[in-house]
């Protein structure tokens, strides 16, 4: 069993878009949907995958859900909700009573565009990081490294919530920096509450000129310090269109933990999603 742990899929008849107006990013400037993602990820081996949310509109979460309960493809959906709005924990029990609400397994926000780096220790933010905890919901991080130590805070003081970091904290690729990457991926990977994603790499390398060999570094850091068991594959489509097409970003990520046993293999490209996310 091959699980895509994160992906997404847009209509901008249905709702722009809007951070697609950044530089470089015209090519996504299109619809991108299941009918378009579904042979591809046939075609690569993947049997079931996670729908991750990408605009911080209330509006989206519903149509993920309805989408992931008429295809069979998606077995899970990371959407959206205002943390910080007091009623949180009755707009969550919501979403769950809307058709598809059964596949609803985290929420996310964009913390990444947010200017404050310690959004995450908010007193109004983490009292809907515990109500997603009591939902029985994980939380996704999509986070810059410099915002890494605020997710360490984060995640310390939410022992019983889990943390998945997208894109593994969206390393430097491009530069070949990683110190101060690392060290905040490793003080985030000591907590047993966190669990990471091996997605979004060729996008953070030269979307051109990139190699398996210029991702290792990153990928191995990630091996050694949350180990397989916590690590889980995602294609990011159709974002690494930018830099590779589906099969090979999936091919790459195989390549780079070709070293790992069977078992361990099964865990980095299925097992560890499939329990993180209840799918």
């Amino acid at each position: 069993m091959t699980v895509d742990a994160h992906h997404h899929v847009w209509d901008l008849s249905v709702r722009d878009q809007d951070w697609l107006g950044g530089p470089g990013l015209r090519p996504l400037r299109r619809d991108f949907t299941l009918a378009d993602l579904a042979p591809e990820a046939r075609a690569a081996g993947v049997d079931r995958t996670v729908l991750v949310q990408t605009v911080t509109v209330a509006g989206e979460t519903p149509e993920l859900l309805a989408l992931a309960a008429g295809h069979d493809l998606v077995a899970g959906v990371v959407g959206w909700t205002d943390l910080t709005r007091p009623d949180v924990g009755d707009e969550l029990a919501r979403l769950r009573e809307l058709p598809g609400g059964r596949h609803l397994k985290g929420v996310r926000h964009q913390v990444q565009g947010e200017p404050d780096p310690e959004w995450l220790l908010r007193p109004d933010v983490r009292r809907g990081l515990a109500a997603v905890a009591d939902a029985g919901l994980v939380y996704d991080l999509v986070v810059l490294p410099h915002q890494l130590p605020a997710c360490v805070r984060t995640a310390a003081g939410h022992p019983g919530l889990t943390f998945v970091l997208d894109h593994l904290g969206k390393p430097p690729v491009a530069s070949g920096a990683r110190a101060s990457w690392e060290a905040g991926l490793r003080a985030l990977a000591a907590l047993p509450n966190t669990v990471a994603k091996l997605s979004g790499l060729v996008t953070e390398a030269d979307h051109v000129t990139w190699t398996a060999a210029d991702l290792r570094p990153y990928v191995d850091a990630a091996l050694d310090a949350f180990g397989p068991h916590r690590l889980m594959f995602g294609s990011d489509w159709p974002v690494c269109t930018l830099a590779a097409g589906y099969g090979q970003v999936l091919d790459t990520a195989r390549r780079l933990t070709g070293h790992l046993t069977a078992e361990e293999s099964r865990q980095v490209f299925g097992t560890t999603a499939t329990r993180v996310y209840g799918l």
